[in-house]
Formats: structure tokens, C-alpha cells, sequence
């Protein structure tokens, strides 16, 4: 049995990766699921409105994933799962995934995970007719989890996508309502720009570090890709070794949104048609001094690395 192919977008949230899970989506052969880390919570547990529009538990797509994976969901026992994301996933114990040795009752919970996610990413590949999985988890966490698991038999690469953390601490800013949930008015986590500036700082050292590590990784800055998606995806793949291998005619400046069975993520996923690509730059003009300078402070060597800072921005 040969591993599945998983493309991770891996970096700090806000930064435009539904967008870029959505133009992969148009690659023939890549299947985007959204933020697939979640599923277990957003699925058998909560019921959530899938990026098509129904119910997880009415959605044909997860219906056939879940019966390929496990003989039907019901046959795994969520709670357990949900454990073992609390252990492994934990970022205090995200160390222990680096180490080649492991104690006994950690492995296993790992060893178990991996399978159950394995048995995803396989399911999706089959019920889709995809090749590629597309994660938009970008969860650091989980990236390195899904280092450990490619022995459960999965081939990782990562696509690092950043943005100017101006633009990101902005957005951060905003009460954003998450309409995939129905019982009852829901929002995403809001944070102060200082607290933004830390997290996206964490975020893009973890996968930094990710790559010094050897897991094939490439960065994208969401301004280029917002620019020119098609000429953002050939640099991608030329990097990957998988040039002229794709079909890139269908991406353009526009990108179908609806239909698309996806776990979580920022809600333009529940938008009808094609939607336009074009950066959000609303920072730009709405966005305080005295705020600007705060992520600046806490972000400047990274925006220095990612050539942010040499923009007069």
C-alpha cells in the first residue's frame, strides 16, 4: 500500500489559507478537507455544517470517508480519540514527538492516533478519486504529529504560508461569527495585538524549525499568492521537484468556494460561486498607529526574514 500524499499548510491563522486551500483545490488531483485535525471535534462530536453546506452527519462525502476509514463512525470511540489529541498534541509535549524513543504508554497513544489518522487521510483519498490530501490545519502541533505518523503511512510535505502580522493581528482584532455552528451564536477566539504578534512569532519559528528538520517545505507569503496564484503554485511545485507534473490552467484570479467538503476554517468556505482572489489589506488604513508599532516590536525579526519590512509598509 502506497502512502498518501498530504500537502500541510502550516502557519499562523488569518493568514489566508482557506484562500489557498480553495486554489488547490482547483489543481486536478489535490482534494482540499479543511482543517482536518478538527474533525473529530467538528464531525462526531458537534455535528458542524460542513463547507458544503449540510450537517457532518448528513454530508455524503464524510459519510462514505467515515465508512471506508472505520465501517462508519460510530465505531470509533470519540472520546478515546479526543484523548489521545489532549496527550499527543499538547505543545508542552510536542518535544516528545522529536525524540526517537518514547516511553511505552506515550508511544502508544502516538501509535494509535497515527493509525486513526492514516485511516483518514486514506479514506479521503479513495472516496474523493484524489491523489493529494490538501490539511489546512496549520497547527504547528499537529504538523510535527503528522512528522512522526508518516511510518503509519503518510508523506508529508508543508506549504509555510505567512502574512505581513500587521495584516494578521488585524484580523485577530475582529469579533468574526462561525457560522458552522448552529446551536446557537458562536465566535472565533479574539487577541490583542500583542498577543497576536506573539503567537504568530511561535507559529512561523515552529515551522522554521520544521524545515531545518528535513520535512520538504515551502514558504508562500498570501500577498504574492493573492497577486498571482498560478505563478505562486508553479514556484511551489518547481520547489517540490514536481514541476510541469500539474495541470495549472484552471487557476486564475477567481476560485470556486462552495460545495467544497471542508472542517472548519474562515468563512468564506460558505460562500456561493466563484469568489474573486485578491488580498485583504484593510490593515493598512484601519489599523492604529500605536497597534502597528506593537507587532512590530514583537515581530520585526521575522518580518525582516519574510522581506516585510523592506516595503515601507
Amino acid at each position: 500500500m502506497s502512502d498518501v500524499p498530504v500537502l500541510y499548510i502550516g502557519g499562523w491563522g488569518r493568514s489566508g489559507s482557506t484562500l489557498l486551500a480553495h486554489v488547490l483545490a482547483e489543481v486536478p488531483g489535490f482534494v482540499s478537507v479543511g482543517e482536518l485535525r478538527y474533525v473529530w471535534q467538528a464531525g462526531p462530536e458537534s455535528n458542524e455544517l460542513c463547507g458544503c453546506g449540510l450537517a457532518f452527519d448528513e454530508c455524503p462525502f464524510w459519510t462514505a470517508v467515515g465508512q471506508e476509514a472505520f465501517g462508519g463512525w460510530e465505531n470509533v470511540d470519540v472520546g478515546e480519540v479526543l484523548e489521545l489529541e489532549s496527550a499527543v498534541l499538547r505543545h508542552r509535549n510536542v518535544p516528545l514527538l522529536l525524540m526517537g524513543r518514547l516511553a511505552p504508554e506515550h508511544r502508544r497513544k502516538v501509535e494509535r492516533y497515527a493509525d486513526l489518522t492514516a485511516s483518514l487521510y486514506r479514506a479521503i483519498q479513495k472516496v474523493s478519486g484524489a491523489e493529494v490530501v490538501v490539511d489546512s490545519t496549520k497547527n504547528p502541533p499537529y504538523a510535527y504529529f503528522l512528522r512522526a505518523a508518516q511510518a503509519a503511512g503518510l508523506r508529508l510535505r508543508v506549504l509555510h504560508l505567512v502574512r505581513d502580522s500587521r495584516g494578521a493581528a488585524h484580523s485577530w482584532a475582529k469579533r468574526m461569527s462561525r457560522p458552522e455552528i448552529t446551536n446557537g451564536d458562536a465566535f472565533f477566539q479574539e487577541f490583542s495585538p500583542l498577543r497576536a504578534g506573539v503567537r504568530w512569532m511561535e507559529c512561523n519559528l515552529a515551522f522554521e524549525v520544521l524545515r531545518r528538520l528535513r520535512v520538504p517545505t515551502v514558504g508562500m507569503r498570501y500577498e504574492s499568492l493573492a497577486t498571482d496564484p498560478r505563478a505562486e503554485l508553479e514556484r511551489m511545485f518547481a520547489e517540490l521537484g514536481e514541476a510541469g507534473r500539474h495541470d495549472l490552467s484552471a487557476v486564475g484570479d477567481s476560485v470556486e468556494v462552495s460545495g467544497q467538503h471542508s472542517v472548519r476554517g474562515n468563512p468564506m468556505r460558505f460562500a456561493h460561486g466563484r469568489q474573486q482572489v485578491r488580498a485583504d489589506e484593510a490593515w493598512r488604513t484601519g489599523m492604529a498607529r500605536k497597534t502597528r508599532s506593537i507587532v512590530v516590536l514583537v515581530t520585526w525579526p521575522l518580518l525582516l526574514r519574510y522581506g516585510y519590512l523592506r516595503q515601507h509598509a
